[in-house]
């Protein structure tokens, strides 16, 4: 034992694990044919198998995996939203320019006609999906059930763009309703206040929604206040007595 522990010894072994004698030895034994046909066996066993089933299903993988998905979802759309704001601000610029109007001397956090349209235009999306989807469940039961389904065509078009209408005001409805941001709007970052209140409650909802619809029918000229007005105002924000802001300190 004090041979073992003497200095003169541990100095040798330093010198054998520095010098290339060991890092040769590792190479020639990994290198060999029967390392690489033990690995095979390995990789090729049903333990292996096993083993690489039980990490893929184990929570801590699952959740690692979807923080990561919800991380690059988030960079995603914070990179959209700078984007997005940035447009707000040249929009912005160019139409009142054109309409030899006084530009804004100072930043605004109210959002501004782009940052809208993407939400919008988000939540369209959303609507569609969803009655795509519901539609195709329909016309699957109408040609089981039904002996000629191509005979009411007319009347299920004029069914389906009602309920179309219908669905999307109650999208609308119910998210201004009770948290003052629909879907898109979340990922646009923007949202609805009122009085310092994102709650509208339903009259309010619903005479916004009336402003949106009014704002929309003259090729949406009803907007031009968001590029014109000061606090960044449409026609559904009159009509509401509503402002849209950024809901998140803009991104550097």
């Amino acid at each position: 034992m004090r041979a073992v522990q003497s200095e003169a010894v541990e100095r040798a072994v330093a010198r054998v694990l520095e010098g290339p004698a060991l890092e040769q030895a590792v190479k020639r034994a990994l290198e060999s044919p029967g390392v690489e046909q033990a690995w095979d066996r390995v990789l090729a066993s049903d333990e292996a198998q096993k083993l690489v089933e039980r990490i893929a299903e184990a929570p801590e993988v699952r959740a690692a995996i979807a923080a990561q998905s919800a991380g690059l979802l988030e960079d995603i759309a914070r990179q959209v939203r700078a984007v997005a704001r940035r447009l707000d601000d040249a929009v912005e610029r160019i139409v009142r320019r054109v309409l030899f109007r006084r530009q804004r001397s100072e930043p605004t956090d109210r959002a501004g006609l782009v940052s809208r349209a993407l939400a919008l235009g988000i939540d369209a999306a959303v609507i569609n999906i969803g009655f795509f989807a519901a539609s195709a469940l329909i016309a699957l039961a109408a040609s089981v059930f039904l002996a000629d389904p191509e005979g009411i065509s007319t009347p299920a078009l004029a069914l389906g763009t009602g309920t179309w209408l219908v669905v999307g005001a109650t999208y609308l409805l119910v998210f201004w309703s009770l948290a003052g941001q629909t879907p898109g709007m979340r990922f646009a970052g923007i949202s609805i206040l009122t009085d310092g209140d994102p709650r509208l409650g339903f009259w309010r909802s619903v005479r916004r929604l009336v402003g949106l619809v009014l704002a929309t029918i003259p090729l949406g000229l009803g907007f031009i206040g968001v590029v014109l007005g000061e606090r960044r105002r449409g026609l559904p924000d009159v009509f509401a007595d509503t402002e849209v802001l950024y809901a998140e300190p803009a991104p550097s």
